[in-house]
């Protein structure tokens, strides 16, 4: 699979600590997920979802009740999601997820962000091919073994299972999300160190020195885009 979760994650974590971005983020993407249905995770699988994942990310308490009561109380303010597909240096490939209440002013942003970088944007569907939609879970102190018996008790089918520095690393199908998670927490197993549901490409590629450089620049500028929620990409980066 090629990708180191917990390296990734924590590396995006330090990056945006000092600016609490990551945070801010959060609260727009759950305020979305609650307004979506029920402000209630039992009964809204979609606020269910970035609730796991924020709690990988240790997202504040507060943050989180504060947009579950912005739903609650009936706030107007609508959000649209809306996906970019574009090309980096090389030829790399670019996935980017936003959340925005101003379409015209996201989609000048990202252009900008590509453009400005030594990319392009790409039109629907033109990279979107080349990735799968996954579910990642992660988890400490059990090896892959254990992880995949408690997987088969429970009747859960998944990809693949790899072992990651401390953490067993289990990669399904975006359905399986929950039933995984629930094998676990049915086996007492109720903290995660990845939470996700992500686009894996299923070809990655390795950039020379300069050119990486580049890429990283322009996956820097997107992530700092106050729109943009998440990124997938197929460069190997070496984490």
């Amino acid at each position: 699979m090629g990708r180191k979760w917990n390296n990734i994650k924590e590396k995006k974590a330090s990056k945006d600590a000092n600016t609490s971005r990551i945070y801010a983020k959060f609260g727009v993407e759950i305020y979305v997920a609650a307004r979506s249905g029920e402000p209630n995770p039992e009964s809204n699988q979609a606020l269910k979802f970035v609730l796991e994942r924020a709690k990988t990310y240790n997202v504040p308490r507060h943050i989180i009740d504060r947009a579950i009561d912005k739903a609650k109380g009936g706030s107007e303010e609508s959000y649209s999601e809306l996906r970019y597909e574009g090309f980096g240096p090389n030829g790399s490939m670019v996935i980017v997820d936003a959340l925005t209440n101003n379409v015209n002013r996201t989609a000048s942003d990202v252009r900008a962000a590509f453009g400005k970088n030594g990319g392009n944007m790409g039109v629907s569907g033109s990279v979107a091919y080349m990735f799968d939609a996954t579910a990642v879970i992660g988890l400490e102190g059990k090896t892959a073994d254990e992880v995949l018996e408690i997987l088969m008790e429970a009747d859960v089918d998944v990809r693949d299972i790899l072992e990651e520095d401390e953490s067993v690393i289990v990669y399904a199908e975006p359905e399986q999300f929950h039933a995984v998670q629930e094998a676990f927490k049915n086996v007492g197993i109720t903290e995660f160190t990845v939470a996700e549901l992500t686009m894996l490409a299923q070809n990655e590629l390795t950039l020379p020195e300069d050119a990486q450089a580049k890429f990283e620049k322009m996956i820097d500028v997107l992530e700092d885009l106050e729109d943009v929620q998440r990124i997938y990409h197929n460069v190997d980066l070496g984490e």
